[in-house]
């Protein structure tokens, strides 16, 4: 039979219709519809399902009290899939087991476990189309809603549709993430002649004309409201329709008829009600057990069903969602509790623990050791499905239920941990408040002011996380010195961030205080890491090398265990930079990057990638680094979070994109104004150096080079030290050289100690521009001596650049065109066109005509589309491929169908 369209909903049942016939073809499509409670986003849920044919349908209905049970609505709609787990990567496939509570106990990563989900999701549509429809998204618990949004927007060409029915967003949504981003229809009242239709049909006999008319009115066209107001209207009411408005809001009004005919039952039909609103899985077998200890009877239950709240079945379900609140929350306190402990009496304490111990912490009267040993169990293992959230939440219960203080002051800072590892700092704080609230352990006082520095560093990573970060060293430094030193480490990690605003102070404290606490013998690695950088810090980079490049040895060896390198490579990286050691920095960047791909740290890729970035484009490989850039946006748009945006300024700035450049430089700006992230204008001036340089507009990248520096007493490793690079070369071109005398020692003093072809490579390129006659000729020859026995193009080939510029105007016209045409052909080949113009304007004024030895092809590939075809290049499967980018095998093969056509290939063998 063919579904008809709901009443007055021609428009939506018309979407809902082309959205199936999108997915029929092998696309797919998402939807999330949104309207107030009662609106009737069920009843189009339902005309999808219904329109669904030759479709598999997977449904979700989300229920307000599970969602502190992490991976519930996961579990909903993939246990019944299950089956199709062995086509997945065994890392996706453990992943998802320990999110199901299926596999090993141990806490899947959530990000594989969002990935490992869309595979199943695409395995499962190879055989046919896949609908699946979310209902009451605004109750799921946050775990799953993380992974069903990550899957939304990553769906392309699976065949899967994925529909959403969800509340209008309050002022303080109740839930976790709310599907915010993804394609959205409004669900508004009806229109008057179909809401006339509707509440014609349920009036029993002649009802007034004003009366419909005020009914309709008030109700604003809610399909619910216009079922139920009817029945709660008093004849004082709505005699001759000249009643007074009601001042209630709508979704109360509704509610409270619920609660009216809930009241109006006998009690032992109430008791029957509250059992099943109490009990959220809608299991009989379950719900019949909790009965027979509340000494009801099947009585109970018919007259409850015929009042046509609830419906017994397979599942037990309420009449409206709406219902299962109205009754709860009618009941006494009383009420609940008692019902609560018969439902934690009944429930099987082997097979489903978290969910007796969560009926038994609402069943409680008062603090009770016993049940709040049961929660700390159950965020265990909530934290052990990945579930951060539902750890959150049922530490901060147990703390609630804990008798003894210095128990309760344990368990609040384990959840002030959990919670701020959620994304609630303002709890979490509160919680630190009470852990550490008259206690004089000193000890516990150190780990909450480590806990707050960190949700500091977490929330503004301004100039309070050093200072906060070196409080709780400090007071740790007694009891744990191996901590201690992790903190102090964390220090000069935070000030990096803070910029030269937070860089002096904090840091020499921090090593200070690494001195005052040497590391316990053998050292590991980030101990010897962290000795070096206070050398650095308060005897200067000279003093620092050997100890730093003893470090830097430990850092590569199998002694920095994986979550070290996970934790620490980034800084790892920077202080390899500072020692200009390239082959370093690029051993470590690759494997922080490998270590983020294999753990599938949302978190850590993003700056494993930036860093992997960066080692691509000194090597002059700028497709690579684009790609990598791409690949940050590409983590951040799957998970929803803001990405770290240096990799794409770097290739900007380097690819002379004059408009890219400043756009990006202007947002690293704003990660000041935001985040008090003191590195971001930084990097903003010395990319705008760069940029300015390589387009020849030298007065404008002396400014900005200027401006990168002059905050810093002592420089920070890396870009500031860049700069000085660039102001040199600036000055120099704008005939004002004795400007950067200064600068040139200051960078020396880097340099010389440093010892390797890089520095050597760029202090005699920059001793060059500074130079005269035969002094500046032979540091020329020694910058594209050192620079051409290094794998840093961009930086040889503007030494050759340099050098021809400066043959050109000495008068060797000839000597000039030819390193000005090595200059020009490896800055095109390389995609650096900035630079790439400037040394065709050298050849230019020299008579040569120049040509694009790059030929100038451009293909009309997208960027994802580039991604894919170097992916394929490296010999990755297309599983491979879907797991680099977050994309389903299925999308890749849609996705390598499109590129094969645009190239005129037939086959990977051929990209």
């Amino acid at each position: 039979m063919t579904q008809e369209p709901v009443l007055g909903r021609s428009r939506e049942c018309e979407m809902l219709d082309g959205l199936l016939d999108a997915v029929r073809v092998g696309e797919s499509r998402v939807l999330v519809l949104r309207g107030e409670a009662g609106v009737g986003k069920t009843r189009l849920l339902e005309y999808v399902v219904a329109r669904a044919r030759g479709f598999r349908v997977a449904r979700v209905t989300s229920v307000q009290s599970e969602m502190e049970l992490p991976y519930a609505g996961l579990h909903q709609l993939c246990a019944p899939m299950t089956d199709r787990l062995d086509r997945l990567p065994p890392g996706q496939r453990d992943a998802v087991n320990g999110a199901l509570g299926l596999g090993p106990a141990h806490a899947p990563n959530g990000f594989l476990v969002s990935l490992g989900a869309l595979g199943l999701l695409s395995e499962v549509a190879r055989d046919q189309p896949l609908l699946c429809v979310v209902d009451d998204t605004q109750w799921m618990d946050r775990a799953s809603m993380q992974t069903l949004a990550f899957i939304a927007r990553r769906l392309l060409a699976e065949s899967v549709a994925l529909v959403f029915a969800t509340r209008v967003p309050e002022e303080d949504p109740p839930g976790g993430t709310e599907p915010i981003g993804l394609p959205e229809l409004l669900v508004k009242g009806l229109p008057e002649r179909a809401a006339r239709t509707l509440l014609r049909s349920v009036l029993p006999g002649l009802w007034d004309e004003r009366v419909i008319r005020r009914i309709i009115t008030e109700s604003r066209g809610n399909p619910l409201a216009l079922l139920e107001l009817p029945t709660m209207a008093a004849s004082v009411d709505t005699a001759g329709g000249f009643g007074l408005p009601s001042a209630q809001p709508l979704e109360d009004r509704i509610e409270r008829a619920y609660v009216r005919r809930f009241g109006g039952l006998p009690n032992r039909a109430r008791e029957f009600l509250l059992a099943a609103a109490v009990e959220p899985t809608g299991d009989p077998a379950l719900l019949w057990r909790a009965v027979d200890r509340l000494g009801l009877d099947t009585e109970a239950a018919r007259e409850a069903v015929a009042a046509g709240l609830v419906k017994m079945g397979d599942r037990v379900r309420f009449f409206h969602p709406m219902v299962r609140s109205a009754v709860y929350w009618a009941a006494s306190p009383e009420e609940r509790r008692s019902t609560h402990r018969a439902l934690a009496d009944v429930t099987d304490s082997a097979t489903d623990p978290d969910r007796r111990a969560w009926h038994a912490a609402h069943g409680a009267t008062g603090p009770d050791e016993s049940v709040a040993a049961e929660l700390e169990c159950s965020a265990g293992r909530a934290e052990a499905r990945g579930g951060v959230a539902a750890t959150a939440a049922l530490l901060a219960r147990a703390v609630e239920l804990t008798p003894d203080p210095v128990r309760r002051q344990d368990r609040a800072l384990a959840a002030a941990r959990a919670t701020h590892e959620s994304g609630n700092p303002d709890l979490a704080l509160r919680l630190l408040a009470l852990a550490e609230g008259g206690s004089h352990d000193e000890r516990r006082r150190g780990e909450v002011d480590l806990a707050r520095a960190r949700i500091a560093f977490t929330s503004d990573r301004g100039s309070e996380a050093p200072g906060l970060l070196l409080k709780a060293g400090g007071r740790l430094a007694a009891y744990d010195v191996a901590l201690a030193r992790d903190t102090y480490l964390e220090v000069i990690n935070a000030a990096i961030f803070a910029g030269p605003q937070a860089y002096d102070d904090g840091q020499h404290e921090a090593a200070r205080a690494a001195r005052a606490h040497p590391a316990p013998q053998p050292p590991r690695p980030t101990d010897l890491l962290l000795d070096g950088l206070a050398v650095r810090i308060i005897d200067g980079h000279a003093a620092a090398v050997p100890a730093l490049r003893r470090a830097l040895r430990a850092c590569t060896g199998p002694d920095l265990s994986p979550e070290a390198g996970l934790r620490w490579l980034w800084l790892i990286c920077v202080t390899a930079v500072g020692l200009w050691d390239h082959e370093t920095m690029s051993l470590l960047g690759a494997r922080h990057l490998k270590l983020a791909r294999d753990a599938g740290q949302a978190t850590a890729l993003p700056f494993a990638l930036t860093m992997r970035c960066v080692v691509h484009v000194l090597d002059g490989e700028l497709a690579e680094a684009a790609s990598l850039a791409e690949e940050v946006q590409t983590v951040a748009e799957a998970v929803g979070t803001a990405a770290p945006i240096y990799g794409a300024l770097f290739v900007a700035a380097w690819r002379g994109q004059e408009t890219e450049c400043i756009e990006l430089s202007e947002r690293a700006d704003e990660g000041w104004e935001l985040r008090g992230e003191g590195v971001g204008p930084v990097v903003s001036r010395w990319a705008r150096a760069l940029l300015y340089n390589g387009l020849g507009r030298y007065k404008e990248a002396a400014q900005a080079a200027d401006l990168a520096t002059r905050e810093y007493s002592q420089l920070e490793m890396g870009i500031p030290v860049w700069a000085l690079a660039e102001y040199i070369e600036a000055t120099a071109r704008t005939g004002c050289p004795g400007q950067a005398a200064g600068a040139l020692d200051r960078l020396a003093e880097l340099t010389q100690v440093s010892d390797s072809d890089w520095a050597l490579g760029v202090e005699a390129r920059s001793r060059a521009l500074l130079g005269e006659g035969a002094h500046a000729e032979r540091h020329y020859q020694q910058a594209l001596d050192a620079l051409s026995r290094t794998r840093l193009r961009g930086e040889s080939a503007r030494a050759h650049l340099v050098y021809g510029e400066w043959l050109s105007r000495s008068g060797r016209p000839q000597e000039a065109r030819g390193q000005l045409r090595i200059a020009h052909d490896l800055f095109d080949i390389m995609d650096m066109q900035g630079f790439a113009q400037r040394a065709a304007l050298g050849l230019t004024a020299l008579g040569e005509k120049v040509t694009k030895v790059s030929g100038g092809a451009k293909s009309d590939l997208t960027p994802k589309e580039l991604q894919i075809v170097r992916l394929a290049r490296e010999g990755l499967t297309n599983p491979e491929i879907g797991a680099r980018l977050f994309l389903s095998p299925r999308t890749v093969e849609w996705h390598l169908r499109k590129i094969f056509g645009k190239l005129g290939v037939t086959s990977r063998k051929h990209l």
